[in-house]
Parts: structure tokens; sequence; C-alpha cells
């Protein structure tokens, strides 16, 4: 956390020190970074001024996972086989491209997929300041647009500027910290895909591949149809309940609780205590199946005053289409978790699995 005084972070060349972010302050790295729809084009990763830090290795270069075997993937955080391992540098920091400074494309670096750049020939954006590669701009269809700082290649400086109280556990109370499963246009959110994807891939290690019951309302309408596909039917089923600040655990205990992640720092809510199993949420997920928000239950009538905005509900998509769980955010993820090594849990792998074999 930051104590009081505190200022926003800059971020400036490590060679010349000419500053190539705005100012900006730290928050958890969303779940959905690396995990978009594809053939899609993407908003931006992360909100105005926040920049959020991946600490496992990311980015070229990569190398195939029967070159580099199971010893070494596990130093680098991959525990069940993928085709390719990361090679790349730890800790690097993302922010939006409406925050990048002073910084300017490296043409011969800009390959990408079809509508942008992927980052594919490392980084893309040299300093203005010295030309020196310090960041690597990503917004290929299936990327979140996103600015990626070489953590070796920049400095983390103090901008002067009084910073902001930093997130907590109070935001997740707040109207606008719900992030709602179904876009204007009515498809199923990408962010909640992945987010589905990820916490699928902890409820599975967390149960030991053991049937699941949820609890009645939003989780089980929208979380239910994926875990009924990827866990398996009978009993006896562990119970999974909902906790979290504010939100005491069931009585009982269930066995599993869906809890949110820190807005700051990423770790999982867990009630003083408690030891015992949790799956993590996107935060913003998680405060919508705590409080859905309001739906009017009469309709309108009569003409918007004027200068006033039409506030629609989204329409909800055809009910034969539930919401899927982002597939390659499920691999990904279990392929991290140290649990996935129980010969019980590799056939949800083999299963669910991208084919190691084939998938770039």
């Amino acid at each position: 956390m930051r104590s009081e005084g505190a200022c926003l972070d800059v971020f400036a060349c490590a060679g010349c020190g000419t500053e190539v972010t705005a100012p900006v302050s730290r928050v958890a790295l969303p779940v959905h970074t690396h995990h978009g729809g594809w053939e899609e084009l993407h908003p931006a990763l992360m909100e105005p001024a926040t920049y959020a830090v991946e600490p496992r290795p990311s980015g070229p270069p990569w190398r195939r996972w029967d070159e580099v075997g199971e010893e070494e993937a596990a130093r680098r955080g991959i525990y069940g086989p993928v085709f390719s391992v990361s090679f790349g540098a730890r800790n690097r920091i993302v922010i939006a491209p409406g925050d990048s400074r002073s910084l300017t494309l490296i043409p011969e670096r800009c390959d990408g997929y079809c509508r942008g750049v992927d980052g594919r020939s490392g980084p893309n954006l040299a300093c203005t300041g010295c030309g020196r590669a310090v960041a690597t701009r990503m917004d290929d269809c299936g990327l979140w647009q996103a600015v990626w700082l070489e953590p070796g290649e920049v400095v983390r400086r103090s901008s002067g500027l009084p910073a902001v109280a930093p997130p907590d556990w109070d935001d997740l109370r707040r109207a606008d910290h719900r992030v709602p499963p179904v876009e204007p246009d009515g498809r199923w959110s990408r962010r909640w895909e992945a987010a589905l994807g990820v916490a699928l891939a902890h409820l599975v290690v967390a149960t030991g591949d053991r049937p699941v019951t949820l609890p009645a309302g939003p989780v089980a309408e929208l979380f239910g149809p994926a875990v009924e596909r990827h866990l398996p039917p009978g009993p006896p089923p562990c119970s999974v309940g909902l906790a979290g600040p504010g939100v005491r655990p069931p009585l009982p205990r269930p066995d599993v609780l869906l809890v949110p992640r820190h807005p700051l720092t990423g770790d999982p809510w867990r009630p003083p205590g408690d030891e015992g199993p949790v799956v993590p949420l996107d935060s913003g997920v998680w405060a919508y199946l705590v409080r859905p928000g309001e739906t009017s239950p009469m309709p309108a009538t009569g003409v918007l005053p004027a200068g006033v905005l039409r506030d629609d509900y989204p329409p909800p998509p055809d009910s034969w289409y539930p919401l899927p769980a982002h597939a390659r955010a499920f691999d990904d993820t279990l392929v991290r978790l140290p649990g996935v090594r129980d010969p019980a849990l590799r056939r949800h792998h083999e299963a669910y699995g991208w084919d190691v074999a084939r998938t770039p």
C-alpha cells in the first residue's frame, strides 16, 4: 500500500532519462491481460493513469517445450506441457497506450498478424531522446491494446504529483466497479470469458477434479454450464460459496470459496484465520456476482428531458449460447498451478488444453 504523502510514478528511459510515461499509479494486473477474442479489435487493457506489473516471464524469445524440459519450465512457472515457454523478462510494466510519452515506432519491428502489431520481433518503440528500444506496442486483433515497458530499459521515478488513495477492498462496493457480463451489443464480455477460464482452472485444482455444487443465483446461472463441462458429475460433490469484503462465508464453511482479488495487489481475499481452499475472481466480476445491480421492474414512458442520454440495459445473449470459459485462459492458468502435476488432474490438460504439438 502507498503511504500517506505518496506520489504518482513516472517511468523514464534508463539511457537518457527522458520520461516515457505520464504520471501513473499501480494496480493489480488484470486477469484477462493475455486473453482476448480472436479476430477482434480490443480496447485498452489498462485504465488511464494506471500501470501493472507482470511478474512472470513474458514475450519473446520463446523456446519449444521439448527443448526446455520439465525442470527448466517449472523454474519459469510452467508445470504442464505447453507449445512454447517464454524466456522474456520478468516484471514487464504495462500501461495504456495513451499514457505513453516520447516514444516512436521502430518500423522494422512492427510485425503483426493482420490489423496491428503484436510484438513478435521484440520491443518496437524507441525513446525519442536517445533511440533506445524501451517498450513494445501491442494492438493487433485478439490483443488488448497496451504498451509494455521493458524493466531493464526504464527506471521508475516519483512524478512529484500527489497520488490518489490506492485501491482497496472498499472499492469493490462501488457501483462503477462492477463489470456486467454482457457487452452493450449483446455479446458476452471478453473480460468475463477470461475471468471464468482463470477461475475454472483454480476450481479444478482446488477440488481435485471432484464435482461441485454452486450457490444458487448469478453464480450458478453464469458459471454453471462451463463448470458442468469441465468437472465430472456425480456424488459426493464439493460445495462452493461466495465470500469477500462485506460478504460473510456461509455456515458451515463451503469446501471452496469464490473470493475477489485485491484491486491493488492481486492477492485473494481470505476470512480472518481461514486457510481453506479459495478460488480468486476478477474483482469486477466478483462485485457483479455479489450485487448484480438495479434493473427497473417498471417500464418507463414519456420522453426523456433535454440533454439526458439513454441508458438502456444491454440485451441478453441468446439462451442457447451460455457464457463460455476462455479456452486459453483456462489452459494457461492450469499449467501455472503446481497442482496440475497430480495425475488425477492431467485429464483436464489433455481433454481441454491446447494441442501442444500444433499450437503456436
